[in-house]
């Protein structure tokens, strides 16, 4: 199984068992689950825990109840901002006096964005303890995210700040049926493992023996992906640059250059060996279309163009509702084709593996009250 068959059967699962919680649908998300904070509970229990006075959680629902414990240990909680946008971390400061109540506030989302400060290069954060959430994991401490690679990032940048240790711990919290079989031929150098795992019925120590990355991989790195998403990054680059490590890009690099380019998509977002199902009911990708939007005109050069069939959606739906949960689910397309008439809209991806993903989470969605249709479209096409 690839990785991202095994993301796909672990959010169906969760889906399908009723395990899963609010945000919903779970699909293309760290997913939270029943049990989530009893699971974060069993941190109290834990020496690495008590002996930490510094933590890094990651902003994720599931793991609401770890940055509660941090904040109620009086611990100096670290959270990453999400999708490193606007930096790398920040450090959640409570009201003085606060109240189980008021922690509780501050260790949500909202409350991490009313209550901290942020944290950039020069913070001088030390870590003791790395808190991370998973798709799937196994008892040997392979772990797979959510395919986007953010959580291997900050490890990465924290590494090359010093912040974290060759035997700083990392904890992922996660539901029983989370933890799997996963095959070690399926990860990457930097693809982050774990020390710990903890799960509503138990507390595992992997034991895990393999090499965490040691830093930034700028070979890996592509100029107009990675430092365009995140801008910190640049800052770190242009450091060590001047310390005199090679942060040759991969779009640099004359021996990548050619084979980047003609290389599959990502395998982070790219389910393997699955092949576009004819779905009926749909429209085939060849009728006319009322409107052509190029969300992402960077990405129109691609050579292959996997198309999603939206259906189903109201009269009264305007096209830019339809923007915002795209952007929301974080699906963009390469363009968005409207046909507002037939009630239906055409998603144009780069690769299978991206419109594979956004039929998984906009699956379930509603626009307006109606339950909207998401399936691959009945035929694709290639570009020239």
């Amino acid at each position: 199984a690839s990785k991202w068959d095994i993301r796909q059967k672990v959010w169906d699962h969760l889906e399908a068992s009723g395990l899963a919680e609010f945000p919903r649908p779970v699909h293309g998300r760290i997913p939270n689950f029943k049990g989530s904070l009893q699971a974060c509970c069993s941190l109290w229990g834990m020496d690495v825990f008590s002996r930490a006075r510094e933590v890094k959680v990651d902003p994720d629902k599931p793991l609401e109840g770890a940055r509660l414990a941090a904040l109620q240990a009086r611990k100096t909680l670290l959270v990453p901002t999400p999708r490193l946008r606007t930096g790398l971390f920040n450090r959640i400061v409570p009201p003085p006096g606060a109240n189980k109540e008021i922690l509780r506030r501050c260790a949500t989302s909202q409350g991490v964005r009313e209550h901290s400060v942020p944290v950039g290069l020069d913070g001088k954060a030390q870590v003791d303890l790395v808190v991370v959430g998973s798709v799937a994991v196994s008892e040997k401490g392979w772990r797979i995210g959510k395919g986007e690679g953010y959580a291997d990032m900050e490890y990465a940048m924290m590494v090359s700040m010093g912040a974290v240790q060759e035997d700083t711990p990392v904890v992922t919290i996660v539901h029983d049926c989370q933890v799997l079989d996963i095959a070690e031929e399926l990860l990457d150098d930097h693809d982050l493992t774990v020390d710990y795992i903890l799960t509503p019925t138990r507390t595992i120590q992997t034991h895990c023996k393999r090499a965490k990355p040691q830093g930034i991989m700028w070979h890996k790195a592509r100029s107009s992906e990675m430092l365009g998403k995140i801008p910190i990054l640049k800052t770190l680059r242009s450091r060590e640059k001047q310390a005199g490590k090679d942060v040759t890009l991969q779009d640099d690099h004359p021996a990548l250059a050619n084979t980047s380019r003609a290389a599959v998509p990502d395998k982070k977002v790219m389910a393997a060996n699955t092949q576009p199902q004819a779905a009926p009911g749909s429209a085939p990708v060849g009728q006319p279309r009322v409107e052509s939007d190029p969300v992402n005109p960077r990405l129109v050069g691609s050579d292959t163009i996997t198309t999603v069939y939206v259906g189903n959606l109201p009269a009264s739906l305007r096209v830019s509702e339809l923007k915002s949960a795209l952007r929301e689910f974080q699906v963009i397309p390469v363009r968005l084709n409207w046909q507002g008439a037939q009630h239906r809209a055409f998603l144009d991806y780069r690769d299978k593996g991206a419109a594979d993903r956004a039929v998984s989470s906009l699956q379930g969605l509603s626009l307006g009250g109606n339950a909207v249709r998401v399936e691959l479209a009945k035929s694709q096409r290639y570009k020239g």
